[in-house]
């Protein structure tokens, strides 16, 4: 577990010192360089003036419809992060068997029950990993649109229902239903895998807290994005996780 979130925090770091090379107080042009700018922050900010032509100069709907895309495009990375939990619920029982087995804490004890994590996790065919990748690759993605959003100009002077985008919210609603949501969506995929990972449950109460503050600084564009993915990840969650589980809990049964 250690490792696990120490890759993530590597690739997270790295992540935001890549992008925060980028001209965050420059507008987004066709003439801004930069392979950050080329291939993630220009391309965004075309998709969301595309739409909101569409709309009627709408860059709120031009928003929510660019998140739903997005997560539509990660839809087949997030199924396979269920599968992975999944599979990784599945064998929590044998892993808990194999922590009781070697409870010692000397080196010697703790180097065999790595090794016998990991013949367990290859017998069946589990990657602790995998349920990692989605969200890392969500964050460029995330770090991309935020800039997109502060970058184009045209953002700045729009509103959408009672906040301008290019502003935090001056009622701190959208805050609240961004850490709102996180919670709910973080609980529904953490469901049955809490009470074996105490690190998990932490991240359930430390995430929400993290995106609403982050809310509260940011223009409320991007909560909106953040708000419209959750509900997303809400519903992908009780259309395709919950029957997945229901059949492991009913194999469990026989």
């Amino acid at each position: 577990m250690r490792k696990k979130v120490l890759f993530l925090l590597t690739l997270t770091g790295l992540l935001v010192v890549l992008s925060g090379c980028t001209q965050i107080d420059q507008n987004i042009t066709s003439e801004s360089t930069g392979f950050w700018n080329e291939y993630f922050v220009y391309p965004l900010s075309l998709l969301i003036k595309y739409f909101a032509g569409l709309f009627s100069e709408s860059y709120g709907l031009s928003i929510v419809v660019v998140t739903l895309i997005i997560r539509l495009i990660l839809l087949p990375l997030n199924v396979k992060q269920l599968k992975s939990s999944k599979a990784m619920q599945e064998i929590q029982p044998q892993l808990q068997e194999l922590r009781q087995k070697y409870s010692s804490k000397d080196q010697k004890t703790q180097q065999q029950l790595q090794q016998e994590t990991m013949q367990l996790f290859q017998k069946n065919g589990v990657n602790p990993l995998a349920g990692c990748f989605p969200i890392l690759l969500q964050m460029p993605i995330l770090i991309a649109f935020y800039h997109a959003i502060v970058r184009t100009q045209e953002i700045e002077t729009h509103s959408f229902l009672w906040f301008e985008l290019g502003a935090p919210d001056p009622f701190f609603i959208m805050p609240l239903v961004a850490a709102a949501t996180t919670f709910i969506q973080q609980k529904l995929m953490m469901a049955g895998t809490m009470d074996q990972n105490p690190q998990m449950k932490m991240m359930l109460y430390i995430m929400p807290v993290m995106i609403g503050i982050f809310a509260l600084n940011f223009p409320a564009a991007l909560a909106l994005y953040w708000v419209v993915g959750n509900l997303f990840m809400i519903a992908q969650t009780v259309f395709i996780r919950k029957p997945m589980m229901k059949d492991t809990e009913t194999e469990g049964a026989k």
